[in-house]
């Protein structure tokens, strides 16, 4: 959840929404993010809307926060009436969602199966670091409707975690991997970074050897961004580390692809791999495809029906406009059919379904030849037909080609 928040339209005190947003509402699959903006420490590159103990100041806490987000699911219910569908994906990120009791993390997602009800089969993530969870709090999770953990490994080098500012011990994933399975979480991810300054190939294979032997059915890999702000940035600019190279990215890359396709985990999205199907983070699919979600807390972002809107970045912001009754919106936009379209293009590219050819607007079509020619994209490779998906080349260079389709 980025910690900056873009201009937009006002958001109305009762949060109502555009008759078009409220068009076609229970025929697209629906979801719920609840932010946690809490952390111990922050880390190094982190640019998200989180806040520590001493960043907090007065007006918020996190011994209420759990009863703030329940007000916001109630307004979720006031505003989006009786043609909201029942819930199919819910996922507590963060900041530390864990930081929080389990018991607060279960009320929440009690209070969104009341307010719309929880569809059979749901997914309900939450992720967590490592060291935030423990056997007692990680059985209460599975107990309270959760089936899904995804924790922040990002390193199983000590050198890499403290140029990141991360305080787990390398070890520590693995073992958090086990008790979830333990309390009965069938599916578990595991978050990494590559291209953190003082990395090697070397330790990257090892991090990702290392997170394969924990067992996950999922793991996410992402290049390190150096964030403007953020204290590693500040570290780069004076010198005191490198900046991330390009290059090295890509060959990274290209590691994660052998060693987590050779352990039987298959890209379904350009930083994400998993066992099977059902193993895949569906909270993550329905964004990329264009679902509808009310994003609550601090600075998150929704989306119903082509408006997308966001919410008041500091938690007792927050707190205080769900007090007085009123949306804790920040402000809004409507998108018009072109930038749907846009995004459509953008988001199911980097899919391995890929996007519709029909999607893509004809003026673009030059640039799919020459990709095509290039062996940066292909039709599907199952039909040969209709879709176009990104080759492990165009993966590395996806942004480019996906700016050169959209532009």
């Amino acid at each position: 959840m980025p910690s900056t928040l873009p201009d937009g339209d006002a958001v109305p005190v009762s949060g109502e929404l555009p008759s078009s947003a409220l068009d076609g509402l229970g025929s697209r699959p629906f979801g719920f993010y609840v932010h946690v903006p809490f952390c111990v420490t922050r880390c190094g590159y982190c640019d998200f809307n989180t806040y520590t103990s001493a960043e907090l100041g007065p007006g918020a806490s996190h011994r209420d926060y759990a009863d703030t987000a329940i007000e916001e699911v109630r307004l979720a219910r006031r505003v989006l009436g009786d043609a909201a569908p029942k819930v199919e994906t819910v996922f507590f990120g963060g900041g530390t969602p864990t930081l929080l009791p389990p018991g607060d993390l279960v009320r929440v997602l009690g209070a969104i199966e009341a307010e719309f009800g929880i569809a059979e089969g749901a997914e309900v993530t939450t992720e967590a670091n490592p060291e935030s969870v423990d056997p007692a709090s990680l059985a209460t999770l599975r107990a309270g409707g959760f089936t899904r953990m995804s924790f922040g490994m990002q390193s199983a080098s000590d050198h890499v975690l403290r140029v990141l500012d991360r305080r787990h011990t390398p070890g520590r994933p693995a073992e958090a991997v086990r008790e979830a399975r333990a309390a009965g979480f069938e599916h578990v991810n595991l978050d990494l970074i590559y291209g953190t300054p003082g990395e090697t190939d070397d330790d990257w294979r090892a991090s990702l050897e290392a997170a394969l032997s924990a067992g996950p059915d999922h793991v996410s890999a992402y290049s390190l961004i150096v964030e403007d702000g953020t204290r590693l940035a500040a570290r780069i600019r004076r010198g005191e580390l490198p900046m991330p190279d390009d290059d090295v990215a890509a060959d990274r890359y290209l590691i994660a692809e052998e060693l987590l396709g050779g352990a039987g985990l298959t890209w379904y999205e350009i930083s994400n791999w998993a066992v099977s199907e059902a193993a895949r983070c569906r909270h993550n699919l329905l964004y990329w495809t264009g679902g509808d979600w009310w994003g609550v807390g601090p600075g998150a972002h929704s989306h119903v029906g082509g408006t997308r809107w966001w919410n008041v970045k500091h938690p007792a912001a927050y707190a205080a406009r769900l007090a007085e009754g009123a949306s804790p919106g920040h402000a809004r936009e409507v998108l018009g059919g072109d930038d749907r379209a846009v995004e459509k293009v953008m988001l199911e590219l980097r899919l391995a379904s890929g996007v519709g050819l029909a999607a893509v607007r004809r003026e673009a079509r030059p640039v799919i030849d020459d990709a095509t020619a290039a062996g940066l994209l292909e039709l599907d490779p199952l039909t040969r037909r209709d879709r176009l998906v990104l080759t492990l080349k165009g993966r590395l260079l996806a942004d480019g080609l996906i700016r050169d389709l959209t532009l």
